[in-house]
């Protein structure tokens, strides 16, 4: 193998450029350092790159990136993360419509020869796709998408791809349900669905069912006469915690609450021996409390 040969320092190579930039040729340098000619006209198109003032290649910036997306691994046939996340097509010729249409939305901030590298297509193909007429089938999704919209504006929002779908059926416009949905995917259209909540309360095989001491009548004439609970889950970062709290009915005060990574009888009885706590010395606690169970209503 030959020696590889160090690259030449940052600021040697922009003194050279100045140099030309002063009136010296690459001639004249070349003969004078070490560099030849050739050599000294790439720096100084590297320079004017890198100065925006051409436009035909990477930028000094934009080098080392490209290196580390070319030696990145990619195993087992996976696609690279940025061909993944659409900054890059596959060199296939497939999407180019799309594209084309990336670089036409800015082609005022990027050169087009660099998207066009960037993308994997090329520049004729995109001053040939601007002066294109649009084929039929594009037509006619326009035409389709724009039913999309407003069925889709109609329902606020709730309508995914199988209503609309159907919606459009009624109507006698007999589409493929799959271009429905590639078509709202591409404008960013999407439904709503109803959240299923999975059942967690569920009663133990053999248990007796508590009797109902309160038979719906949610109504007291003083504090500590009536307690209800009740129990949820709360959404969080870190999982799904369940809150159980007892209210008072008259003064609809939480006086006990509770919570647990489960939803056992046991969290129940915890926020009822907070309540109990909370109450047992208030002077309007009813003194018969333990001896004559009916003075006091419990509700789940």
């Amino acid at each position: 193998m030959g020696k590889t040969r160090t690259p030449y320092p940052a600021e040697f190579r922009a003194h050279i450029v100045e140099l030309v930039k002063a009136g010296r040729t690459p001639q004249e340098l070349a003969l004078e350092f070490e560099p030849t000619a050739q050599t000294i006209v790439n720096w100084c198109a590297q320079a004017e790159r890198d100065a925006g003032v051409r436009h035909d290649g990477l930028t000094t910036a934009e080098r080392p990136e490209l290196t580390r997306l070319r030696e990145s691994p990619v195993k087992n046939g996976a696609r690279h993360s940025l061909a993944g996340c659409g900054l890059v097509r596959e060199r296939d010729g497939s999407r180019a419509t799309e594209g084309y249409g990336l670089m036409k939305a800015n082609r005022a901030r990027w050169p087009i020869a660099r998207m066009a590298r960037l993308l994997g297509v090329s520049t004729s193909g995109f001053y040939a796709w601007l002066v294109r007429e649009p084929s039929q089938q594009a037509s006619s999704d326009a035409l389709l998408l724009a039913r999309i919209r407003t069925l889709h504006a109609s329902s606020r929002g709730t309508y995914g791809a199988p209503r609309i779908h159907a919606q459009l059926a009624r109507e006698g416009m007999h589409v493929g349900r799959k271009r429905v949905a590639r078509l709202m995917r591409m404008a960013g259209l999407c439904g709503a669905s109803r959240r299923r909540w999975p059942r967690t309360a569920r009663q133990r095989a053999g248990a007796r069912r508590a009797p109902d001491l309160v038979r719906r009548h949610f109504s007291a004439d003083a504090m500590n006469v009536l307690w209800v609970a009740d129990a949820t889950d709360i959404p969080t970062d870190e999982g799904f915690p369940y809150l159980a709290v007892v209210l008072d009915v008259f003064s609809r005060r939480i006086v006990g609450w509770a919570m647990s990574n489960h939803l056992y009888t046991e969290l129940m009885l915890r926020a009822l021996d907070m309540a109990l706590q909370q109450r047992h010395h208030d002077e309007r606690w009813p003194r018969s409390f333990g001896q004559d169970q009916r003075v006091f209503k419990w509700s789940c």
